[in-house]
């Protein structure tokens, strides 16, 4: 017998809306830091309406982020690609620790190497002219990570993890007319991590 359907397949939209609720839950006290990343991790990985609803049962407006079976998807186009007729811009942390926020310059193509330092690459706030940004990570013990616009999706499966650890609850699939990051590379010891910034009491890290 072929196995039934699990209910109505749910978007990278629908994820979203649950997922802003979440933060939106985390900002007015109602589940704490733990309990929302664990609730994403849970978000991210749902493939049908009925795995959104155990996350946003106990939150007022859950029923408003789960998708009816009317719902439709976005309209497709072309989806772009790095741009790979450009240089990267080479960041080179050592032991030390680069970060980048605010307005800075976003290449189309950056890469990372850090033997045992830190990269934080903050892109919430700034300017993004690519459709496309392609990130590559050289780390020995070092760490990187990326904090992206909500809309936005980002690849980590390019990233190869000796002992190290890769780490993405943005949803992977890209969609036109957001930007979308491409990781690669090695970590070894070293561990990449790619998220929104996180929302509590109008701060946001």
């Amino acid at each position: 017998m072929s196995e039934q359907p699990s209910g109505i397949r749910i978007s990278d939209a629908d994820r979203e809306r649950a997922a802003a609720l979440l933060h939106k839950a985390m900002g007015e006290g109602r589940i704490t830091l733990t309990e929302l990343e664990e609730r994403l991790d849970v978000v991210y990985a749902a493939k049908y309406e009925a795995d959104l609803r155990p996350p946003l049962a106990d939150l007022p407006g859950g029923e408003v982020a789960i998708p009816s079976a009317a719902a439709v998807a976005a309209p497709g186009g072309a989806l772009a690609q790095p741009d790979t007729s450009v240089p990267p811009v080479v960041l080179r942390a050592g032991m030390s620790t680069i970060k980048r926020s605010g307005e800075w310059d976003v290449p189309p193509r950056i890469r990372v190497q850090s033997t045992m330092g830190s990269v934080i690459l903050d892109f919430c706030d700034t300017p993004i002219p690519h459709a496309v940004v392609d990130i590559e990570v050289d780390l020995g013990a070092g760490s990187a990570k990326l904090l992206v616009p909500d809309e936005s999706t980002a690849n980590v499966d390019g990233v190869a993890a000796g002992m190290g650890t890769v780490k993405s609850n943005v949803p992977s699939v890209q969609r036109v007319g957001v930007p979308h990051f491409v990781v690669h590379g090695h970590a070894g010891m070293g561990s990449v991590t790619v998220r929104r910034r996180y929302r509590l009491g109008g701060r946001k890290f």
